[in-house]
């Protein structure tokens, strides 16, 4: 009997894993799938990527959807794909890659910052709407120019991460404008390739894909790719988009004044506007809906840092969680719930990767200050908790200087997992915080999908159709009123350390 095709598959590749999301025709999610791959770290500051991981792992992720669902890639309608973005992966002569792939995270173009700051810098803040620094393709790709000139040389086309797996699934080589606008190469105002900024590459236009919109349909699942995934052969595939932008979408802010604060691998807060507005401090992206901007302040450390918390310090936790079955993460805040509001003076910095807003200063050090004989593993763990949420609040000024207002908040990502940090973000912000009931990249990816196969007449009509809430936190006046004071000894803490930390990277690295 021929199954019956009511599912959207969104794909996302995070920077940390693989996450699959199955939704129905209503916005009702029937499965999801999550896989990590590796990160490489091959000197300081660096961070690299295989291409083939996410592959491998989208197909290894795949295998344990359809098995944990108990479906069939015949039940899938369409697809799309989302991925972290800035990453540029360089594809030669019969698409072999030619070298890992520079993470966004990766700190190594300090110098080619430097660099393009002291000769374009305000030109290309005009042009792309976003201020240089590593995060970019651009100085990424510069620093390959400068570093490695024969990989640069021998590229015949540029992927970037969601276009590389989709290239994989259906041989079409294209992007859409959201994820070249994060490649530090893309002219805003015009919607087309920058050739001026491409010529600092010493590189044909030619190398560089097709843009499109987000919801454009571009292949089907071809039959290679089908042996290998469990995909039916033929099945749509759309385009998608960068992974922030799938997030807000999926979690409905889709009108001017609705913000997101997002607690994943990094972290952000943004708010929706009806144009861009260029600010050396911050972010500005197209959204999934056409005209629609977000503009938006990131911290480079966010999730990840509470992950390196849990690897370093929480080994106990680690072998009593795999006893029980249960997280890790949930003994952690088990253990911070004890410690008081403000662990008793401790304050932790979550600059693990260098940090973007709203300082874009890529020698800042992690920190834990204030420590006492009095202070034990609870303290820590919750300083590390409190420490990130002030790194957000510390971002929310890109948005309140550049005079825009939040009307509400909505919390993602996998730290908006836990309700003692939804709480303590509830309170640091001073804001309600509202909980989607699935506002990650990968639904959001999924609904593109449905978009771009004609489920949905546009994509306001999906978020309308699909998109629900489970909660709204309060904050807590009293803790508010703390934070607030606390908050202003974390942001002088940053400003007497700050000359310290460079001191160190100029000793150490």
């Amino acid at each position: 009997m021929k199954s019956k095709q009511e599912y959207l598959l969104g794909i996302d590749l995070g920077t940390g894993g693989c996450k699959l999301t199955l939704v129905n025709v209503r916005g009702d999610v029937r499965g999801s799938s999550f896989t990590e791959y590796k990160t490489y770290y091959p000197h300081p500051g660096w961070s690299e990527q295989n291409p083939e991981d996410w592959y491998q792992t989208f197909i290894i992720t795949m295998a344990k959807l359809l098995d944990e669902t108990r479906l069939s890639g015949s039940d899938i309608m369409a697809i799309a794909v989302d991925a972290s973005t800035h990453n540029a992966v360089l594809v030669g002569k019969k698409g072999k890659i030619l070298r890992p792939c520079i993470m966004w995270t990766d700190q190594r173009s300090i110098q080619q910052v430097r660099d393009l700051e002291s000769r374009r810098g305000a030109e290309i803040l005009r042009i792309t709407f976003n201020k240089v620094n590593p995060t970019w393709s651009l100085p990424q790709l510069l620093w390959l120019r400068e570093n490695e000139p024969d990989v640069m040389d021998r590229a015949e086309r540029l992927f970037f991460t969601k276009d590389y797996l989709r290239h994989r699934l259906t041989g079409t080589w294209e992007t859409d404008h959201i994820d070249a606008h994060g490649s530090m190469l893309f002219d805003g105002q015009k919607r087309e390739w920058s050739e001026d900024l491409i010529e600092e590459l010493k590189l044909s236009l030619a190398v560089f894909p097709p843009v499109v919109p987000p919801t454009t349909l571009s292949g089907k699942i071809t039959s290679r790719a089908a042996r290998e995934s469990g995909l039916l052969e033929g099945t749509p595939v759309v385009v998608g988009t960068s992974d922030t932008a799938a997030e807000d979408y999926g979690a409905g802010a889709i009108f001017p004044g609705q913000g997101i604060v997002k607690m994943a691998t990094a972290g952000n807060i943004c708010v929706m506007a009806d144009q861009p507005h260029p600010t050396p401090k911050g972010f500005n992206y197209p959204h999934v809906v056409d005209g629609l901007w977000y503009i938006l302040g990131a911290t480079n450390s966010c999730a990840s840092a509470n992950r390196w918390m849990r690897d370093t310090f929480g080994r106990w936790e680690i072998d009593t969680a795999a006893v029980r079955g249960d997280s890790a993460f949930l003994l952690m805040d088990e253990e911070a719930a004890k410690a008081p509001v403000g662990a008793n003076g401790l304050f932790f910095h979550p600059y693990l990767l260098g940090e973007r807003s709203p300082y874009f200063d890529p020698y800042l050090r992690a920190s834990f200050v204030g420590a006492t004989m009095n202070h034990q593993k609870a303290h820590f763990f919750r300083a590390v908790l409190e420490g990130i949420a002030y790194s957000l609040r510390d971002s929310q000024r890109v948005i309140t200087e550049l005079g825009l207002s939040l009307q509400d908040i909505r919390i993602i990502g996998g730290g908006a997992k836990s309700p003692l940090w939804r709480q303590i973000v509830a309170d640091v912000m001073g804001m309600p915080v509202t909980v989607p009931k699935a506002g990650d990249a990968s639904f959001g990816t999924a609904l593109i999908a449905g978009v771009g196969i004609g489920l949905f007449p546009d994509a306001r009509s999906a978020i309308d159709h699909c998109v629900r809430f489970e909660e709204s936190i309060t904050p807590n006046p009293e803790n508010q009123e703390r934070y607030q004071r606390y908050f202003s000894i974390y942001r002088k803490i940053h400003d007497e350390l700050a000359p310290v930390y460079r001191l160190i990277h100029e000793a150490f690295v």
